[in-house]
């Protein structure tokens, strides 16, 4: 994982200190248009030095919900730009996700592998989850191996490492593999230390509210699938 510079670092402290200052309802309007103009100059050059391209590995993790819901958003992005996606479910395979009928719209875009069987309390047989995980870090690696695909989701794949179905090893390894302008997303709770590491970009969900465990309500479609 990439470390920050020392520069890189004192420019953070300069934005952060800028956007303390300019909340100050003491600047008169020229100290205002000078903090934002040196704003803008920081903002400016962090842009100019950075590297245009990259693929990232990209974890979406935490308690709180929208994990899924984030990734989708990339994969919609990149359908827009007119790339190849590929999105395989490790867990949720045994919904049918609204998702998957809008994105068959662009069906000659996309790949999309449904291949769990619902969430582990509900399957009640470890060998067949271990089985369905393992089936699906195949299908996973063909589509990161793979330079026509841009972008790979690999929905609830750190559930299946945090619940011990696939070593976190071989799913390094397997990242490894990917072109180096290939993005890939994996989404769920309790993404371990080894992959945060490895990772480019790392979002926690946290849980504040929920209205299931707050107030009872069910999962409803548009909100939860």
């Amino acid at each position: 994982m990439k470390n920050d510079t020392p520069q890189e670092l004192n420019l953070d402290q300069e934005i952060g200190r800028l956007i303390d200052e300019v909340m100050s309802s003491s600047l008169s309007d020229e100290q205002y248009r000078k903090k934002m103009q040196r704003r803008k100059e920081v903002q400016d050059k962090r842009i100019a030095e950075a590297v245009p391209e990259k693929g990232l590995i990209i974890v979406n993790t935490g308690n709180g919900k929208g994990k899924t819901t984030a990734a989708l958003g990339m994969v919609l992005r990149s359908l827009g730009h007119g790339y190849k996606v590929a999105i395989v479910q490790f867990i949720k395979g045994s919904w049918e996700p609204s998702e998957k009928r809008v994105f068959s719209s662009w069906e000659d875009q996309i790949e999309f592998h449904a291949m769990g069987e619902g969430f582990t309390w509900e399957t009640q047989d470890r060998d067949r989850d271990l089985d369905k995980a393992s089936a699906a870090w195949e299908k996973s690696l063909e589509y990161i191996r793979n330079p026509d695909f841009h972008l790979v989701l690999l929905d609830e794949i750190n559930i299946a490492l945090k619940m011990g179905y696939l070593p976190v090893e071989d799913v390094l390894a397997g990242l490894a593999e990917k072109p180096a302008n290939k993005h890939v997303i994996l989404t769920g709770r309790g993404a371990p230390p080894a992959l945060i590491e490895c990772a480019d970009l790392v979002t926690e969900m946290t849980l504040v509210k929920h209205p299931f465990r707050d107030q009872g309500v069910k999962a409803q479609p548009g909100i939860e699938y």
